[in-house]
């Protein structure tokens, strides 16, 4: 019988420990691999990551979580500030592996069914109304969302095509804003804009064109700011659906803002001579 070469284990041995990694930990790592391999990444699941993204959605009722993955550090961390949760528990490497390789997801993974798309005419009259008109980058709206989230906007209303979703980058750029903000998804935005028309809400646009400083656009409740796509603004449909557009006046030599930096002035203008 020949013998094996030295250190060569016996065929269908189990590798031990190498570089420190345990049966366990190569186990576990096996078993997140395979169901990574399985898992449901259909259109109908929201990924979202980062350490405020998953509280908040952990801490909303309204959620359906399908599966929470962690590091260690960061389920200890649920645990001491009283969130319920049993995530598996991975090595952060596998929770980048599942991402964009820019994405800080701060130990914490999660894969849920998409919040209920409320209807226009389910939007309380609580505070102003966002429309977004084509906006694109996952970045910017999500930082529109958090905006909103602390403006008390009561929300959001996009369209269902030239938009992104509500996963992923954008969901960590809202910083946990989607449990917070409704998103009212339309077909046609022309039809919503005269569907809240009808609910008695002035439209405002926003564009750096604008015939008038936002501030001295005549405002009042309830109200409805339009915020056009990075680069084209509002589009001509949208713009003659407007009762006002109006603009930001800056001092500077830059003109106009980021979109939703934009919003954020936009919000502060609005809400203050509102108040």
């Amino acid at each position: 019988m020949r013998d094996r070469p030295p250190g060569r284990p016996k065929p269908g041995a189990r590798p031990g420990p190498k570089s420190g990694v345990t049966h366990e930990q190569r186990d576990r790592r096996e078993r997140f691999e395979r169901a990574r391999r399985e898992s449901l990444r259909p259109d109908d699941l929201s990924v979202l990551y980062g350490w405020h993204t998953v509280k908040a959605a952990l801490g909303n009722p309204v959620r359906r979580i399908r599966r929470l993955v962690a590091t260690e550090n960061a389920a200890r961390r649920l645990a001491e500030e009283g969130i319920t949760a049993s995530p598996e528990i991975v090595r952060p490497a596998a929770i980048a592996e599942r991402l964009a390789p820019d994405a800080v997801h701060q130990g914490l993974y999660l894969e849920a069914e998409p919040l209920p798309s409320p209807e226009i005419t389910a939007i309380a009259d609580s505070g102003p109304v966002l429309v977004l008109d084509q906006i694109t980058d996952p970045h910017n709206v999500g930082a529109i969302l958090r905006t909103a989230a602390g403006f008390d906007v009561a929300a959001v209303v996009t369209t269902a095509r030239h938009s992104p979703e509500a996963t992923g980058a954008l969901a960590k750029a809202a910083s946990g804003a989607l449990e917070y903000v409704p998103i009212v998804i339309v077909q046609n935005l022309a039809r919503a804009m005269t569907e809240l028309k009808e609910r008695g809400y002035l439209l405002v646009g926003l564009d750096s064109s604008g015939e008038v400083d936002l501030g001295d656009v005549p405002l009042r409740a309830p109200l409805a700011l339009i915020l056009g796509a990075e680069g084209k603004g509002l589009r001509q449909l949208t713009r003659e659906n407007c009762d006002h557009v109006g603009r930001l006046d800056l001092p500077g030599r830059i003109k106009s803002l980021n979109v939703s930096n934009a919003a954020a002035l936009a919000l502060y203008v609005a809400t203050r001579r509102l108040a």
